[in-house]
């Protein structure tokens, strides 16, 4: 693999950003039980620095738990240690780690409610550390019973205490070890093995930002999105809106001199290409709309509604004949050009190496978010740089760049317009490549419709 390594991302991740970056790591190959092995040792050696006679390991249900057991594992032999964990059902992961670690002679003294920890205070007491691996990233007061009471217990004992990942809240750490990057400020960090790629390549994990739909959703709760194009090339407005009503966009009004017989959507016919007249009800629309979508098949001669929507727009995608100087920029703005219109948008030709194409990206996300269309797709937003290789030769067929700016449109209704533009990349890519089925060749843009759900949703 060429080095991209100058895109790594740096510093503190959020809890959100790491479970993005473990589902990647596991779809690139690497196991949840190869990344609690190399956390769980790590943690082992780091409880050894201090020549602890006895360790108490505190174990949670879930993953982080799942670090401490591998951490018991490996100090058993070297020190006197016991576990204390919380009864209850435990992720498959963890529950492979508890099975290798019932052939030591680690005892394991499970707690379901704050009395089963009363004949347990002596290893409270007698500790000379004491391993916190009860919650992971993302555990948030308030805290059930028994944890409130284990960490009561921890927190009155003498022993120095060391996070798995993140303290537990409420609970007092004296260090902390992170893994693989930190997740607050002080933190050790321990390498898991997680490939670079994880972090700056799209993969299902960017997906994971698009919660599930709830039971009492109400319409309009998925985003309200205004699609201005069309004119010289008549459907590439309404693949647009019919992409991001896939997308999960509830209602979709596409504006165009051009109207076509579609139900799903509404249509704002704009008599003959004078848009000038209509500009009043458009601006009302842009301002009402959650997003905009605004260039698909319009034409140059349009380019005077392009400026006087922009400023109006709450977000924006805007893309094809809106990529024309001076740039539209909205009060959140995507902008998705090709290679021709990069060269036309920012004055340079992006160059063909992809460690170039990220910097030139980079360089030109001055006013919003870039995602510059290709075989690898390049998206920035002036700091942070991400590609996505998912699609196919067959998407080179006019009309899938109308389809991956109404998806990004959707999602700019509930994410960010750096993570709408990960995400809808990467979810158009893999679009393509579900409706041309292997074929290289006879793909049209209107069959990578229904696949959309299925890969946003379907998980």
């Amino acid at each position: 693999m060429i080095d991209l390594s100058e895109f790594a991302e740096r510093g503190v991740i959020d809890p959100a950003r790491m479970r993005a970056v473990d589902q990647n790591a596991v779809a690139l190959g690497l196991s949840s039980l190869q990344m609690m092995e190399a956390a769980g040792a790590a943690l082992a050696r780091t409880a050894l620095d201090g020549d602890p006679a006895r360790v108490l390991v505190l174990a949670g249900r879930g993953n982080n738990g799942g670090d401490g057991l591998v951490a018991a594992r490996y100090l058993a032999g070297a020190v006197e240690v016991a576990v204390v964990a919380v009864d209850g059902e435990i992720t498959p992961e963890t529950a492979a780690q508890g099975a290798l670690l019932a052939r030591t002679p680690v005892p394991v003294h499970r707690v379901g409610c704050p009395s089963d920890l009363s004949p347990l205070g002596p290893l409270f007491e007698k500790a000379d550390l004491i391993v916190d691996a009860l919650l992971g990233v993302g555990a948030a007061p308030p805290l059930r019973e028994p944890i409130a009471a284990i960490i009561e217990r921890a927190n009155a004992a003498p022993a120095p205490i060391l996070a798995a990942d993140v303290p537990t809240p409420g609970c007092r750490a004296d260090r902390v070890l992170a893994f693989h990057r930190p997740k607050g400020p002080g933190a050790m960090v321990a390498p898991i093995g997680i490939p670079l790629e994880a972090e700056i390549f799209a993969g299902p994990g960017d997906l994971l930002a698009l919660a599930p739909r709830r039971r009492e959703a109400h319409k309009g709760e998925g985003g309200r999105v205004l699609v201005v194009g069309g004119g010289p090339y008549q459907g590439a407005p309404y693949l647009v809106g019919l992409a991001a009503l896939r997308a999960g966009a509830d209602l979709v009004l596409v504006a165009t001199p051009s109207p076509l017989p579609y139900p799903d959507v509404i249509t704002i016919p704009i008599g003959g290409a004078d848009w000038g007249e209509h500009r009043d009800r458009l601006v009302a629309e842009a301002e009402r709309a959650d997003a905009a979508v605004i260039g698909n098949g319009l034409g140059p001669e349009a380019a005077p509604i392009v400026g006087a929507l922009a400023p109006h727009c709450k977000a924006a995608v805007f893309d094809a004949d809106a990529l024309r100087l001076p740039l539209p920029v909205a009060r959140s703005t995507i902008y998705t050009p090709h290679a021709g219109e990069f060269a036309r948008s920012f004055g340079v030709r992006p160059p063909d190496d992809l460690a170039g194409r990220g910097r030139a990206v980079r360089a030109a996300a001055r006013d919003g978010v870039v995602l510059l269309k290709g075989p690898v797709d390049t998206v920035s937003d002036g700091e942070r740089v991400r590609f996505n290789r998912t699609g196919t030769p067959a998407m080179t067929v006019g009309g899938t760049g109308d389809v991956l700016a109404g998806v990004v449109g959707a999602l700019l209704c509930r994410l960010p317009p750096f993570e709408a533009a990960v995400a809808g990349a990467y979810a158009n890519g893999l679009a393509g490549e579900a409706a041309a089925a292997g074929r290289l060749s006879g793909l049209l843009a209107s069959d990578m419709l229904t696949a959309l759900p299925e890969v946003l949703y379907g998980r």
